[in-house]
């Protein structure tokens, strides 16, 4: 009598799939193996309940089905410098133990639907991608947000090395069997972090066509290295100089000079990266910050469009333009350009990375769409200065409007006064209510006539 099973053995005692008895193990369902490696006794596999296994185990899912769920997740429409989730990207995440292998080719396993959809609840799934999928030459430039020709340009002058490589057959088309260089995600998206003195936003909105700026570079020479002076140290964690020394006086695990002199020391710069990453100085950039636009249209309503790596430029002078650009899809260009075509949009809220809630009461109109060498869509909108303004908290959005009156409001007002000498209108106030009449003007909190008259 047989005293012990492997799993396809198990799966055909109970009559339920390997891919079952193996979601078994990993969920808990079944203990480990108790027989050897790989075996299980005859009292566990008789102990098992068939019925609950398959039960357990709907249908394993494919790695492509598995990718399509994981890529949703990043966001839709895709972000950008965010390439798609492939099959053989499942297959890494099985490796890592993220997924559980569940049959099929091991490099494109299959696995199970509810643990994907687990995964892609993550909020760090972006993180997790990063760290154990390794990307190939064209997906690495995406995930720069750069074109291929940019990304060997950075390979040639040595800021990043391959981690490993994949065959792959090409047939006859592109020459047959061909060894595909991979490299780290977390490499990739430290690049901008740990090479601050390159313009990265020139880079990635080079037209086609264009020379590359990296071309006139030249690697590092031998003597020298690829170091750093602690100014450069500081920049790469977003500090002073002084910050930097300090550390390194403190820590005594702080990288050894590597060139340079007892005045003037150089350090590796991988080293400092290092460094910097495991003291928490600096962080493996998820992706480009993003802004969203929620704008108002009379025929449309509201609508909102994301738009990733986003600029912002502020005007001074109310008769002048502020102006807000970023990456967009496609779909969400034609959108927006629809619905700004004739007098333009109002703007509800406008929240964006180191800037506060905006609104714009209208005139927001698209002024460029710029298409890059990397296939990214760029595009700019603008808007009088003079209306911009905070935005309500409220849902509605919408500015927040001061009301500057003629006389100056009673001791039982309880409107919020402000240093410009307006008033924010409440609702109760039985001096104003939820106006103010007379009025010598109203303007937009924080905007560029309310920095005025506090001034």
């Amino acid at each position: 009598m047989r005293e012990s099973y492997d799993e396809y053995e198990a799966a055909g005692r109970l009559k339920v799939s390997v891919a079952a008895w193996r979601w078994a193990v990993a969920s808990g369902s079944i203990p480990p193996a108790d027989a050897g490696p790989g075996q299980w006794s005859r009292a566990v596999v008789e102990a098992a309940d068939a019925e609950g296994i398959r039960a357990a185990l709907p249908g394993p899912a494919s790695a492509w089905w598995a990718a399509e769920r994981l890529t949703e997740a990043l966001g839709e429409p895709l972000p950008f410098g965010r390439p798609a989730v492939t099959a053989t990207a499942v297959g890494r995440l099985v490796r890592a133990g993220l997924l559980v292998y569940l049959g099929g080719d091991v490099a494109t396993p299959d696995v199970h639907p509810e643990q994907v959809a687990a995964l892609a609840r993550r909020r760090d799934l972006p993180a997790l991608l990063d760290r154990h999928v390794p990307l190939g030459p064209d997906q690495a430039a995406r995930r720069l947000g750069v074109r291929r020709t940019e990304f060997d340009h950075v390979v040639r002058l040595g800021w990043i090395a391959p981690v490993g490589t994949v065959t792959v057959d090409y047939k006859r088309a592109r020459g047959g069997v061909t060894d595909i260089p991979l490299y780290s995600g977390q490499d990739i998206a430290l690049l901008p972090v740990s090479r601050p003195s390159v313009d990265w936003r020139a880079l990635r909105t080079l037209a086609p066509g264009r020379r590359s700026p990296l071309a006139a570079l030249d690697p590092a020479g031998p003597e020298q290295g690829d170091t750093v002076f602690l100014a450069e140290a500081a920049r790469m964690a977003g500090v002073g100089r002084a910050a930097v020394v300090n550390w390194r006086r403190r820590h005594d695990d702080f990288p050894a000079p590597a060139a340079g002199t007892d005045v003037h020391p150089r350090f590796d710069r991988s080293a400092v990266a290092a460094w910097l990453l495991a003291h928490d100085k600096i962080a493996v950039p998820a992706g480009v910050p993003s802004a969203t636009l929620t704008v108002w249209s009379g025929e449309e309503g509201e609508r909102r469009f994301r738009l990733d790596d986003p600029w912002v430029e502020l005007s001074d002078d109310a008769a002048g333009e502020d102006r807000l650009s970023g990456w967009m899809s496609d779909t969400d260009a034609d959108a927006l350009a629809a619905l700004a075509a004739d007098d333009g949009v109002s703007v509800r809220r406008l929240t964006a990375p180191a800037t506060p809630p905006l609104a714009v009461p209208g005139g927001v109109r698209v002024t460029d769409r710029f298409r890059s060498g990397s296939g990214g869509l760029r595009v700019t909108l603008a808007w009088p200065a003079g209306l911009r303004g905070t935005a309500d908290r409220r849902p509605r959005g919408g500015t927040v409007d001061h009301a500057v009156p003629y006389a100056a409001p009673g001791e039982a007002c309880p409107c919020a006064r402000q240093a410009c000498g307006g008033l924010v209108p409440a609702s109760h106030c039985t001096e104003h209510g939820r106006t103010v009449e007379p009025v010598m003007e109203w303007h937009p909190a924080d905007g560029i006539r309310c920095a005025n008259l506090t001034r």
